[in-house]
């Protein structure tokens, strides 16, 4: 072997362990420089091909010149004419040059007629296969238009810590597929469903949720009917807590009692919520964060029939009336079923935020995912047990993602409740609006039904 060819493998070698660890320390980079513009060629170069194969492209007449056979000669030899007239072909979609994204592409397409974005999410696995990529997501800005988003690589392999945010009622929790930041902002979504089966990951976006409300001015009530093991440790930051159902319903009342006091305030100032009052006039927001839902509903015997009926009724009111008057819910359970009974259901159509984790029984994926769109109720039923975190979520702008919370410990929640516990307002103070209107010894009795956690 000639010394010129050692050093040309030489400098191939060394050429592709160079780009291997270009890739592998510092995958963005390379993405740009190198993955992406291959990828972009490869993909306008097959679109024709791939939509084909995916059923979306349409026949159209074209003017195109053909060739007819004439006449046979003795020869044998066969004389060929070219003809000019109207045939049938196959057109594809328009396709705008791919952009870059930080875990893909996108790119953007005009709809051929007769065409709808559902056609084209019907095809989105057909496509993340053609092109080998992890997944297609379709959305569509405007009519006529489509958009294909691209991901090479799952992002939620490894969700790593993300900033928090600096708004109030605004706390960033994870992830989404897209690889933006998984956020839940009650201003936007003020009620949630969070269902997810043990060990799915439900607990630790609760924990994610808790370290980013804590250092903001709001005040946190919680429903832990479990005995008060799974919020307790979290007491120095709660206004109030209830661990049996009798406390939940007295602090239930407080709520709606809450409620209608901070009606009052904003009929006076002739605003429609409490975010047009003045800054001096507002009242403190409330997050009510519920564990076990179905035991709220759960019935034993007859005699619990009214006690539940007057939980249904008063957590149904909240989720009807409370965003207005600063109070929203964050409700998490195992299962989730339309056998519980009708106030379930209700709630669940007042709880605009939907978030699924893995569940053990389709009807509690169906509960919560089954209204909006059967793709996302197809997508939850695959969530793997060996990936806690991942949950399928409507977000606020009316589609759903896959999305993967950071993980959160018991300790950094406990920490941070303790850290920012001069941030919690004492429950006294929070319904001192409505205690205005209730006599001394209606107070005291309320009070008292209703334990403070920072003492227990």
């Amino acid at each position: 072997m000639s010394d010129t060819t050692l050093l040309m493998l030489g400098v191939l070698a060394a050429a592709a362990a160079g780009l291997w660890a270009w890739r592998r320390w510092h995958y963005p980079s390379f993405w740009l420089a190198i993955a992406f513009p291959l990828t972009a060629i490869s993909v306008r170069a097959t679109w024709r091909k791939v939509a084909l194969g995916c059923n979306l492209t349409k026949k159209r007449q074209r003017f195109w010149f053909t060739t007819v056979p004439g006449l046979v000669s003795s020869t044998g030899v066969v004389r060929v004419r070219r003809k000019f007239q109207r045939i049938a072909v196959d057109t594809k979609p328009f396709m705008w040059l791919p952009k870059p994204t930080r875990y893909g592409w996108r790119v953007t397409l005009h709809t051929l007629e007769g065409q709808i974005p559902g056609d084209y999410s019907d095809a989105a696995e057909r496509l993340a296969h053609s092109w080998g990529v992890h997944a297609v997501r379709v959305s569509s800005p405007r009519p006529g238009r489509v958009v294909l988003s691209a991901t090479v690589r799952d992002p939620l392999v490894r969700v790593e810590t993300l900033p928090s945010s600096a708004d109030l009622l605004k706390v960033i929790v994870g992830r989404l597929e897209t690889g933006g930041p998984w956020m839940i902002d009650f201003k936007t979504v003020p009620h949630w469903l969070n269902a997810g089966a043990t060990q799915s990951g439900k607990s630790n976006l609760a924990n994610a949720l808790v370290q980013g409300l804590a250092p903001q001015p709001v005040a946190l009530v919680g429903f832990d009917l479990k005995g008060g093991v799974e919020f307790t440790p979290y007491s120095p930051r709660l206004s109030a807590l209830g661990t049996t159902r009798t406390e939940c319903v007295a602090l239930l009342d407080g709520l709606v009692g809450l409620m209608t006091s901070r009606m009052a305030v904003c009929r006076e100032a002739g605003a429609r919520n409490i975010w047009q009052l003045p800054d001096d006039q507002r009242p403190v927001p409330v997050v009510v964060l519920v564990d076990e839902l179905a035991e709220l509903y759960l019935m034993a015997d007859k005699s619990e029939k009214d006690e539940i009926a007057k939980t249904s009724t008063a957590l149904l009111r909240i989720a009807q009336l409370g965003r207005a008057f600063g109070i929203y819910l964050f409700c998490c359970g195992q299962r989730i079923g339309s056998d519980l009974g009708p106030g379930v259901t209700a709630l669940r159509a007042q709880c605009s935020g939907r978030i699924c984790h893995r569940v053990n029984d389709p009807e509690t994926a169906t509960m919560t995912l089954g209204d909006l769109d059967p793709a996302a109720l197809a997508s939850a039923r695959a969530i793997a047990a060996e990936t806690p975190g991942v949950a399928i979520v409507a977000s606020q702008d009316g589609q759903w993602y896959r999305a993967r919370s950071f993980y959160v410990s018991e300790q950094a929640a406990e920490h941070a409740a303790t850290t920012y516990a001069d941030q919690a307002p004492a429950w006294a103070d929070v319904i001192s609006g409505h205690a205005s209107q209730m006599s001394d010894a209606d107070l005291a009795e309320f009070l008292d039904s209703i334990p403070d956690p920072r003492k227990a």
